[in-house]
């Protein structure tokens, strides 16, 4: 269970009786808490950039949502369903690192039952059937989810909606206060994994891969859907022989026949953007992450913006080996996709 070392408020947020009782939670605990004036957030006082990020990492706050338009969130799912912003984990090359550069904080919100409210009326367009919410977009909600309880809150209001579905991915591994919830199948609870070498080396602050596919047991067993994500795809000495293994684990730690849906498999290789680069470097002085743009492919993405991909052949090689690992799996599977 994450326990932040400083928590902010929103004073907007105290209007909440969440807002109220969390601060009163955090102070029971002898955390420190402080009122902000506005959601505008300037707490951050490092000498420097990597200093800014430890103390970001260690920082919560507590806000309201005040926008409830929901962006696209392809090929994941229709749209993003914000509950959480920001995440307590410190791995290199998430994009996160760019996108909130500034603010490596997690930040929750207690206006859940609008946020909610919004994803009905998104449901009620009719554009999609079912409407599929993703909850981990901007996040990994789930080292907060004792203080927020956005997720159960989720899964149990999807539920009720046969038209809609949510799903959302996590790295961490606290979820036993979600599988005794009534879900009718409705939630899809994905684990991110990876190889030990790239855990050890990026994902610092994370579960490693056989606790995590633990986790997932935990969810087969309750019922839920389950999916797994492989990301990002590293090609280094002997990814091959590491990445069959990490299938390997799969086969030996996952009930065989107790699954009531396909498992599902959404694997993305590793890429980056030149902005990304330059601040993962400024964070991680010492990174080893694989950038050099020499030996990828650029290319333009959906968003406008381009990326430093692996080459096509190489993309071919990682489509070869996991579908080629995958299919020895002993349950039903499915491959979203491989990119």
């Amino acid at each position: 269970m994450f326990k932040p070392k400083h928590v902010y408020i929103e004073k907007e947020a105290l209007d909440y009786t969440l807002g109220k009782e969390l601060k009163k939670q955090f102070e029971d605990m002898q955390i420190p808490v402080d009122i902000l004036e506005s959601n505008r957030v300037n707490f951050l006082r490092g000498k420097s950039v990597q200093e800014k990020y430890e103390i970001g990492k260690r920082v919560l706050v507590i806000g309201v949502r005040r926008t409830l338009e929901f962006q696209s969130c392809k090929p994941s799912a229709h749209y993003q369903l914000p509950l959480v912003t920001g995440c307590i984990g410190k791995c290199e090359y998430c994009y996160l690192n760019t996108n909130l550069k500034d603010k490596p904080f997690t930040r929750i919100y207690v206006n859940l039952d609008h946020i909610l409210k919004k994803a009905k009326r998104y449901t009620q367009t009719g554009k999609f059937k079912p409407t599929i919410f993703e909850g981990s977009a901007t996040s990994d909600p789930v080292p907060v989810e004792p203080y927020t309880h956005a997720l159960a809150k989720s899964i149990e209001f999807f539920a009720k909606d046969p038209n809609t579905r949510f799903r959302f991915v996590t790295k961490f591994t606290d979820i036993d206060d979600l599988l005794h919830l009534k879900h009718n199948g409705h939630t899809e609870m994905r684990f991110s994994i990876n190889t030990d070498t790239v855990i050890e080396s990026f994902e610092h602050g994370t579960p490693r891969a056989k606790q995590r596919i633990e986790a997932a047991r935990k969810a087969i067993k309750a019922g839920y859907p389950v999916g797994f994500l492989i990301a990002p795809v590293f090609i280094y000495p002997n990814w091959k022989e590491d990445y069959l293994m990490l299938i390997k684990m799969l086969k030996d730690f996952l009930p065989n026949e107790e699954s009531q849906h396909p498992i599902t498999f959404e694997i993305i290789s590793h890429r980056f953007t030149p902005t990304a680069k330059n601040h993962i470097l400024q964070v991680f002085e010492e990174s080893q992450l694989p950038t050099n743009e020499a030996e990828r492919t650029y290319k333009y993405g959906q968003f406008g913006y381009g990326k430093y991909v692996y080459p096509k052949e190489v993309i071919a090689e990682i489509k070869e080996l996991f579908e080629f690992g995958l299919k020895h799996l002993p349950f039903p599977y499915e491959i979203k996709y491989i990119i």
